[in-house]
């Protein structure tokens, strides 16, 4: 087998054992699972190198291209999301263009080679994206050009002006979800990795709720326009079962307190009607009062 032939199946097999992680683990994969590599025809070939950005298996060969990308919470380089015009920009290693790891950068950038890019979302927790492909080199601001294209979509499509687009749409959309993510991260970090309501700490069950929506002029994924809650308590305040007023009070819709159901209705939504939210520590990061009346105001008219 050709080390371009063998290198292209390692790559298909990466790319479905990453998205099967990714599904397992709701796109929030921890480390370990990472670090446990992909077991290729009884050989394992490790996905990344978390200690630093550009990697390539040694069984791709001198030749190969690069086969992952990773950016951490405190990483040294300045990568760049920009939501609007549909890219990521990502930093060489070092300042020499020739280094091995530039060098497998840009030869998946030469060869159009799909790779994996994977963003931590919380300490240990990486979101995994792909399949994304190299769309730039400029080695004057020493920094590659990644755009996010979508599964099953042939690369090798005859309208390079189609495939621009979707692939600028698409990583619109990535780059949309990763800023929830870092919203979740910096709205659970001010309400202590806590439900507001029930005070519930099992981070897994936990959300960031937006106040005012995304679709509203002033829903910003900011911490004031943020609540820490439950999962449950989450879908209730989405679906105006529950509302919280100006001075943080939860109120329950009045056909709810009534009806009877069992112990999840009874103690989880019912008890909760006239409780006070638990509320961040520091000021600044508490609900801003006015996005609550504007919510609550919607919640009382459901």
């Amino acid at each position: 087998m050709s080390p371009s032939t063998l290198e292209e199946e390692i790559r298909a097999a990466a790319m479905v054992h990453v998205r099967s992680l990714s599904d397992m683990h709701a796109r929030r994969i921890p480390r370990q699972a990472l670090m446990e590599g992909l077991m290729f025809r009884g050989e394992r070939v490790p996905l990344w190198n978390y200690q630093k950005g550009i990697y390539k298996p040694a069984a791709f060969g001198r030749d190969g291209a690069a086969l992952s990308v990773q950016t951490s919470l405190d990483g040294p380089y300045a990568d760049v999301h920009d939501e609007t015009a549909g890219r990521i920009t990502y930093k060489y290693r070092g300042d020499n263009r020739e280094h091995p790891d530039n060098v497998a950068l840009r030869r998946a950038y030469e060869l159009q080679r799909p790779i994996i890019y994977f963003v931590a979302v919380d300490p240990g927790v990486y979101d995994a994206i792909l399949p994304v492909y190299v769309a730039g080199d400029d080695p004057a601001g020493l920094q590659f050009t990644l755009t996010a294209d979508q599964l099953g979509v042939a690369t090798q499509i005859a309208d390079p002006v189609m495939t621009a687009a979707r692939r600028e749409y698409a990583t619109r959309a990535v780059l949309q979800r990763l800023h929830q993510q870092q919203f979740r991260r910096m709205v659970l970090a001010a309400y202590q990795e806590r439900c507001s309501i029930c005070r519930l700490t099992y981070k897994e069950l936990l959300d960031a709720a937006h106040i005012l929506p995304d679709r509203h002029v002033l829903g910003e994924p900011v911490v004031p326009n943020g609540l820490g809650l439950c999962k449950i308590h989450h879908s209730a305040y989405d679906a105006n079962i529950i509302g919280i007023d100006p001075e943080a009070m939860v109120h329950v819709r009045e056909d709810v307190l009534h009806e009877i159901d069992g112990p999840m209705l009874k103690h989880g939504l019912q008890e909760i009607s006239g409780t006070t939210l638990f509320l961040p520590k520091h000021s600044a990061d508490r609900p801003n009062p006015d996005f609550l009346a504007e919510r609550f105001d919607r919640f009382r008219a459901a």
